[in-house]
């Protein structure tokens, strides 16, 4: 068959699964027919006009499939081989790409470059029965044959994310630790947090799932911001501040929160996406005086980002499975797409089987 089912993007709150074509693998490139996918918060941001595509797009980017056909140039793989695909696709030889940058990919098709950075998804994506994966080769990492789909569909976006989070914070054994926001990038930043040795991880959020979520997945404290003063309860339980805040939801409140909630000489580790306009208050960082620091992470990308990862679910060291709360088909995602934009039932993420 020529075409495929495709979830497309015609416009704000409009998109449907329709019938398109089917992608086909050009020189360096892969074709891979999706098995597991998910939704993202990304993927939100889209539909609602957040941030600007172009219509007939097709939305998604966590995608593990069966590599379906192989390009000329891309060796080391079969056709029927199992891979998970990054949300990123660095191209492995550009400046940032060998500078350690893959994120940053100046050849990055994924994203488009406005004023200097990078907004919004502009290539067909994984709500999909077919993927077209540019730089193949640099991108489609192995699954071991006895880890499911579930395992490690969810290290292509969040994990990778929420991990980056707390690598780019520069953790270290001993330190004490907040993260605002417990969605799905938020609690993996909190395991990311007790992986790289944090002797106190704090979970913030205002939904009581989801805190009961972070404290199965190893936080040591969890505040409701609906319900106490955080930032004071922060500075009292780690006797004046936390070494790191990682920031994982992209508001005013919550970078600002993370910024006054730390201790002289803390980080600030951002991994939310600002839509609107973003402020510093000058307390909040004790008028510049503070020796705090403030970093910001894209996903981290690329197979041997993949590759890592599956490895840590391969050897028991992570488990995501508890964070897929529902499923649907890619018939009826737009089911799927209303239980995860309204948070019901407890969502965290939603995984789609075409």
């Amino acid at each position: 068959m020529n075409t495929m089912r495709a979830n497309v993007f015609h416009g704000i709150n409009q998109c449907r699964v329709q019938e398109v074509e089917r992608p086909t693998a050009g020189v360096g490139e892969a074709v891979i027919r999706v098995t597991l996918t998910t939704i993202c918060g990304t993927d939100l941001h889209i539909v609602r006009g957040e941030y600007p595509v172009k219509s007939g797009l097709i939305i998604g980017h966590e995608p593990v499939g069966v590599i379906a056909e192989l390009g000329p140039g891309v060796t080391g793989y079969r056709v029927g081989e199992r891979v998970l695909v990054g949300a990123i696709t660095p191209c492995g030889q550009c400046r940032a790409c060998l500078s350690g940058q893959l994120a940053q990919c100046g050849h990055e098709q994924g994203y488009k470059a406005i004023g200097g950075w990078r907004f919004g998804n502009t290539i067909n994506g994984a709500q999909a029965d077919y993927l077209l994966v540019p730089h193949a080769q640099a991108n489609l990492a192995k699954i071991p044959d006895d880890l499911t789909d579930e395992q490690v569909v969810l290290l292509a976006d969040i994990a990778s994310t929420g991990f980056s989070g707390a690598e780019s914070g520069g953790i270290r054994i001993g330190d004490s630790v907040a993260i605002f926001a417990q969605g799905p990038i938020g609690l993996c930043a909190t395991i990311g947090a007790k992986l790289l040795g944090a002797a106190r991880v704090i979970g913030i959020d205002g939904d009581e799932d989801r805190l009961a979520m972070a404290a199965r997945l190893g936080a040591d404290v969890v505040l409701n911001s609906r319900s106490s003063d955080v930032i004071r309860e922060i500075q009292r339980i780690t006797d004046g501040g936390v070494d790191v805040a990682i920031e994982a939801l992209g508001t005013q409140e919550t970078f600002e929160s993370a910024l006054r909630s730390l201790r002289p000489g803390g980080t600030v580790s951002s991994l939310g996406v600002y839509s609107g306009k973003l402020q510093i208050p000058y307390e909040a960082i004790s008028a510049g005086i503070g020796d705090h620091r403030i970093v910001t992470t894209l996903c981290p990308g690329g197979k041997e980002r993949m590759r890592r990862l599956i490895e840590m679910v391969h050897h028991h060291r992570i488990d995501l499975t508890p964070l897929i709360t529902h499923r649907v088909s890619l018939n009826d995602i737009g089911e799927g797409y209303r239980i995860f934009g309204e948070r019901l039932d407890g969502v965290l993420k939603v995984a789609i089987k075409p």
